[in-house]
């Protein structure tokens, strides 16, 4: 490709078949996968030298025919195609990768006599074209300024997934002592590249933490991805990871690049891990051995740098022993564990928490809304078995309930009744209806099952739909 080669370089390779080239252990954000098709040996021979040099993993194929044929089985960041080829020309070949993955970039190669064709090809979806012969010098810059266009597709597509999860700044609330390790914990691992697990009940704040041991990591300036691997069926969460090429399944109508690629230099948080299927913990023990990935229906590895975050609410060691989690993946990812407490080992925080949760929707307003002190109270006699996540809901609910003024024990949710009716002086108390102890008795089934109206609506003999009307009409109630 070069002006002045060093002479004809003749390849004793098989030309019938494409030549791969490894990417060098070092990648770096600037490395491509490049597929280069163009039928002079030297050329050929030259590419699948050069590229790796600088950087890039590359295919070299000796025809368009062989080139489309390498596109069906793998997906390349960028294309580098002669226009004059037998069997299929380098136009036929752009069309076929933009069909099969529409971000691939393409740069064709051509004679000066040959430059409308290059126009052509341009208005074909090309990302540009190379006048033979061109120095290495032009070409690099050509590859640069490719990888600089798909880095910042892949911190778009990173922020658009964190902006659909992100619920606000990772703030870890509490003076609690059980907090205060965690937050000693976190400042000694995140400036490490080790794989930490987060333990911790369900609403504890694991991917607070998760976002806390990112931001004070040196990967702090790249993306942060996270998923619920028990969010997505096993026939979904494989190609949600690794990505997959167009047609690799029924369905697949489309190229798909997997939230590893996405987090690409920056952080993947895994949440719930131990949900993740046994099918897929053997791919993800080997990126984490290997640092490579594979897409679904593609053959070749990519190489990834991404720091992998775990959380759980589950026990591992009892999966293991009993089979649904693998031994060799725990040993992986517990480099480095912190626990998180529960809101019930920590109910010291509840102020803290409480006028933090206000302020966040009152649009952080410190002049947020007051607790009656019996609010506090019935707080901190609950069982929480959803952790901060329900205290945050329960807050939300009265917020809303109360208005502008202080909030008060009848603004709390249905399932704290109990602690509304023992709040009331009996002094107080005259005849009671039916409807009220008809609530005395859901109020109290509630507390019995921690909240889980299906329970609750078996235990009392009636419908789902029935529990949640009675609940409605206490609150409509309340806030007439």
């Amino acid at each position: 490709m070069a002006e002045d080669p060093t002479g004809p370089i003749t390849s004793r390779r098989d030309t019938t078949r494409p030549i791969r080239r490894n990417v060098i252990a070092d990648k770096s954000p600037k490395s491509l996968r490049i597929l280069f098709a163009d039928d002079e040996k030297s050329l050929q021979e030259l590419m699948s030298l050069e590229l790796p040099r600088l950087g890039h993993e590359v295919t070299v194929c000796p025809d368009g025919l062989t080139a489309v044929a390498a596109l069906e089985v793998n997906v390349y960041d960028c294309i580098l195609v002669d226009l004059d080829m037998p069997g299929l020309n380098g136009i036929q070949v752009i069309a076929r990768a933009k069909a099969l993955a529409p971000d691939t970039e393409a740069v064709v190669l051509t004679g000066k006599s040959s430059l409308e064709t290059a126009v052509a090809a341009l208005r074909q979806g090309a990302f540009d074209y190379l006048t033979k012969p061109c120095k290495l010098v032009e070409l690099e810059a050509l590859l640069a300024r490719i990888a600089d266009k798909r880095e910042l597709q892949k911190q778009c597509r990173a922020l658009q997934h964190q902006v659909r999860r992100l619920e606000g700044a990772p703030q870890l609330v509490g003076d609690n002592p059980a907090m205060q390790e965690v937050n000693e914990l976190i400042a000694k691992v995140a400036p490490t590249q080790s794989t930490v697990l987060i333990l911790g009940e369900t609403g504890t704040g694991k991917e607070l933490v998760a976002r806390a041991l990112h931001e004070q990591s040196s990967r702090a300036e790249r993306p942060f991805v996270a998923i619920n691997c028990g969010a997505l069926p096993e026939s979904l969460i494989e190609s949600e990871l690794f990505g997959h090429r167009k047609g690799a399944f029924t369905g697949a109508d489309d190229h798909r690049t997997g939230l590893f690629e996405v987090a690409d230099g920056g952080t993947l948080f895994l949440d719930e891990i131990g949900e993740l299927p046994k099918s897929l913990q053997a791919k993800l023990l080997r990126f984490l051995e290997s640092g490579e990935i594979r897409r679904v229906g593609e053959n070749d590895a990519i190489v990834v740098d991404v720091r992998v975050l775990c959380a759980t609410h589950r026990n591992l060691v009892e999966m293991v022993e009993e089979g649904t989690f693998r031994e060799d993946l725990m040993f992986r990812i517990n480099t480095f564990e912190i626990p998180l407490p529960s809101l019930r080992e920590r109910l010291d925080d509840l102020p803290q928490l409480t006028a933090h949760l206000l302020a966040r929707f009152r649009g952080g307003n410190s002049a947020a809304q007051t607790l009656d002190p019996q609010v506090l109270d019935a707080l901190a006699r609950h069982s929480w078995p959803g952790n901060v996540r329900e205290l945050a809901n329960v807050m939300e609910h009265a917020s809303i309930l109360a208005g502008n003024g202080p909030i008060g024990i009848q603004h709390l949710p249905a399932n704290f009744g109990t602690y509304r009716a023992s709040a009331v002086p009996t002094a107080v108390i005259g005849p009671i209806s039916l409807r009220e102890l008809e609530m005395q008795a859901i109020d109290q089934a509630l507390d019995r099952h921690q909240g889980n109206k299906p329970k609750v609506a078996e235990e009392l003999g009636i419908s789902l739909k029935t529990l949640y009307n009675k609940l409605n009409q206490a609150i409509l109630k309340e806030a007439g």
